[in-house]
């Protein structure tokens, strides 16, 4: 690795607001990362089995999605580009919940495409995973006219397909990005300011930790430092489970 090598790998995690390396093996171990294999990934869009995953987890992400099909439940349908499904591995032991796609990922159907979605890869990739190791969705699976915010009718008829989503992966430790994915998560309306970085119970063994979302960070990059103290807790989460 050369000089500017070196130099790019720090200006990449000083803007995540990084300070400091650890040691610790349990935090730079890449063995701690998920029981599946990076390669296991359903798409946003498709339906189908993808070569690699276990017929119990694609039947049941499958089914999921047929469930889902064209979906005319609420107004969005009329708006709408694509479904956003989600994305990942069925196996993950960490998933990312945001609130709604945004206009790049409502045209190319999947998650976290876009500014934020970039700035949320690098998230990730500082944590030592790849993004094809964790699953990204978000609460609504359809993008609201000029990406305004999630209205409660449109919660209450899309949620119950993200909560079939994360009892079917079953992660270890779920990421809520911003407020309005806390709150759906939660059924709270604590401001997320007051509760990010809280490690929280979550449907059983699954713990929350709800953050900013990488949106806020694009206006405010000051507070990236805090986001990174809660992937601090995220990683020591999923150590200590092993």
């Amino acid at each position: 690795m050369t000089r500017d090598d070196v130099a790019a790998h720090l200006d990449y995690f000083g803007e995540l607001g990084v300070t400091g390396v650890s040691k610790d093996s349990a935090w730079t171990s890449r063995e701690a990362r998920v029981s599946g294999s990076a390669g296991e990934m359903v798409s946003g869009l498709s339906g189908e089995p993808v070569p690699g995953m276990s017929g119990e987890q694609v039947g049941s992400l499958s089914e999921i999605r047929a469930e889902i099909g064209d979906c005319q439940r609420c107004k969005l349908c009329s708006t709408r580009t694509n479904i956003v499904f989600g994305v990942g591995n069925p196996n993950a032991r960490l998933m990312f919940v945001g609130e709604a796609p945004g206009a790049d990922e409502d045209e190319q159907g999947e998650p976290f495409v876009g500014r934020a979605g970039q700035l949320l890869t690098k998230i990730i990739e500082a944590m030592g995973f790849q993004r094809s190791e964790v699953f990204i969705a978000n609460v609504l699976k359809c993008r609201p006219p000029n990406n305004r915010a999630p209205e409660p009718d449109e919660v209450a008829t899309c949620e119950p397909f993200l909560f079939k989503q994360i009892d079917t992966i079953k992660p270890k430790v779920i990421v809520a990005l911003g407020t309005h994915a806390a709150h759906a998560l939660l059924k709270i309306d604590t401001p997320i300011s007051k509760i990010r970085g809280q490690v929280l119970a979550f449907r059983g063994e699954t713990k929350l930790v709800p953050t900013f979302h990488p949106a806020f960070l694009l206006r405010s990059p000051d507070r990236k430092r805090d986001v990174w103290e809660d992937m601090k807790k995220v990683r020591a989460l999923l150590s200590d489970s092993e």
